[in-house]
């Protein structure tokens, strides 16, 4: 368990399977990505408080470009303030590997410049220190 602090930085990546398609173009809903920065959130509280953490409320969700089945995404958490029981976390997702169905149907690739998909600010609450 470290010090909660600001400027602390948590990154997952994770691959956007096809079962998650939501929508015609192989598009995933937008809840995907807030469900993926509930989870690194998640991995911010345990790293500094040692607890899971509550997710309180969004001030700001930005959906910048889509997500679609066979991305890979990554998505980044940072602490921008810490309170006494709230964390304000920055967050974002960004695609930086995409399914190529034009090429083969398991044709994927790297991107050059990766695409922010959705960005957003999010509040965090853990219980008091003992």
């Amino acid at each position: 368990m470290s010090e909660p602090r600001p400027g602390l930085v948590v990154t997952h990546r994770r691959y956007v399977p096809y079962s998650h398609a939501h929508y015609a173009g192989n598009l995933v809903d937008g809840a995907y990505s807030l469900g993926l920065f509930g989870d690194v959130a998640t991995e911010v509280c345990i790293r500094t408080d040692g607890d899971e953490g509550l997710f309180a409320s969004y001030s700001d969700v930005q959906f910048r470009a889509p997500v679609r089945a066979g991305d890979v995404v990554e998505v980044t958490a940072e602490v921008v303030r810490v309170g006494r029981r709230s964390r304000t976390i920055d967050f974002r997702a960004v695609v930086v590997a995409r399914g190529r169905p034009d090429r083969s149907e398991s044709s994927a690739e790297m991107l050059a410049e990766p695409i922010v998909a959705t960005t957003a600010t999010g509040t965090v609450v853990v219980p008091a220190s003992a």
